[in-house]
């Protein structure tokens, strides 16, 4: 009977939230059209609405620990549902992400995705791929803002080790900006599939900030190591046994 209603809950939840953000996308789509700063005030109202609803509708809290980098930055997030990507833009001052080239089509996530400033890239070959990631970065190195990646590449399981790929050094050596790493442990309670969202306290954790310079090889090796062992320590206190 719990699950049934919590289930419930959940799928109005995820039907109201979407339902907002089209009223939203339209109501600032004209300032967003003139000036990034009403894109920008566009997701950061939305992300916000989505943090209220989720904890009166389903239970689920929200918070972020460490400091909120504001500077011109590169962040190494570990990526686990939709959420964490609604946290990190609710929080950063111009969040912008290197994303997958096929979300440009996704209606109304594309074109205000673009309008941040987030780069998307085909990820068909690897070395292309890279290339590619490096150079549009460049090429918008005016804009200023915090520059998203996930390292692993994709959305993962609780408890999943995929290896971190190595674009991420390539961005870090190649742009020559510190890394700021964030753990989470939001996949224990919003999956990346199901419909059903636990209730709980979602934390996302911005780690000590890596300076640049590193080697790349011992760069993704700390990286990896930092955000794992802080992941897997908010998962178990969110009681996750892998």
């Amino acid at each position: 009977m719990r699950y049934g209603f919590q289930w419930l809950m959940s799928l109005l939840f995820t039907v109201q939230i979407y339902l907002v953000m089209v009223i939203m996308a339209v109501a600032f789509l004209p300032w967003s059209l003139v000036s990034r700063n009403g894109a920008f005030v566009a997701v950061h109202t939305w992300t916000g609405w989505v943090r209220w609803s989720a904890r009166w509708m389903i239970g689920l809290k929200s918070e972020v620990r460490g400091p909120v980098p504001t500077a011109e930055v590169m962040i190494a997030a570990k990526h686990q549902s939709f959420f964490d990507i609604i946290l990190l833009c609710n929080v950063l001052p111009r969040p912008k992400f290197i994303m997958k080239k096929q979300l440009v089509w996704a209606p109304i996530l594309g074109w205000y995705a673009l309008r941040i400033g987030c780069v998307p890239v085909d990820r068909g070959k690897r070395g292309a791929a890279i290339k590619s990631m490096v150079d549009k970065v460049q090429s918008g190195a005016q804009e200023p803002g915090q520059l998203i990646i996930f390292p692993q590449g994709t959305r993962v399981a609780p408890g999943a080790k995929p290896p971190y790929k190595v674009g991420v050094a390539v961005l870090y050596q190649e742009l020559g900006t510190p890394v700021v790493p964030v753990a989470c442990n939001v996949g224990v309670f919003w999956p990346r599939q199901r419909v059903y969202r636990k209730p709980g306290l979602a934390v996302i954790e911005f780690l000590p900030e890596i300076p640049a310079g590193q080697p790349m090889r011992s760069f993704l090796t700390h990286v990896e190591d930092i955000v794992e062992t802080r992941s897997d320590a908010l998962m178990a206190d969110a009681g996750f046994a892998p």
